[in-house]
């Protein structure tokens, strides 16, 4: 009776694989994609006027945009940059989570 009710180990490393695959996609790897999702929209959605934050820390107002590049303004002059290199973490965290054509917000000392 005690013989039936074994399963094989085979049968439970792979249950024992699955399950950590499993728990590895909806706490790793599903939130990653959502990130990239909601980035890619951020992306999109940046108009010309726009003041925003590259992933390297660079500040400045969008003054063209085109299919693959920003034209980015600063205070040195103007900077060629690619559409992935805008950071929405960063964006908000300077100027809120919407950000619009008019001039950013101005902090008190």
């Amino acid at each position: 009776m005690f013989s039936i009710l074994q399963q094989n180990p085979i049968t439970n490393t792979l249950w024992m694989f699955a399950l950590i695959f499993i728990v590895f996609y909806f706490f790793m790897i599903r939130p990653q994609i959502r990130k990239q999702k909601i980035e890619k929209k951020f992306q999109e959605n940046i108009k010309k006027g726009n003041h925003i934050v590259t992933s390297s820390g660079i500040h400045g107002k969008i003054i063209e945009v085109t299919d693959h590049f920003y034209i980015l303004e600063t205070i040195v002059g103007k900077i060629k940059l690619e559409r992935n290199t805008i950071s929405k973490e960063l964006t908000q965290l300077r100027y809120g989570n919407t950000f619009s054509a008019t001039t950013p917000k101005i902090e008190k000392k």
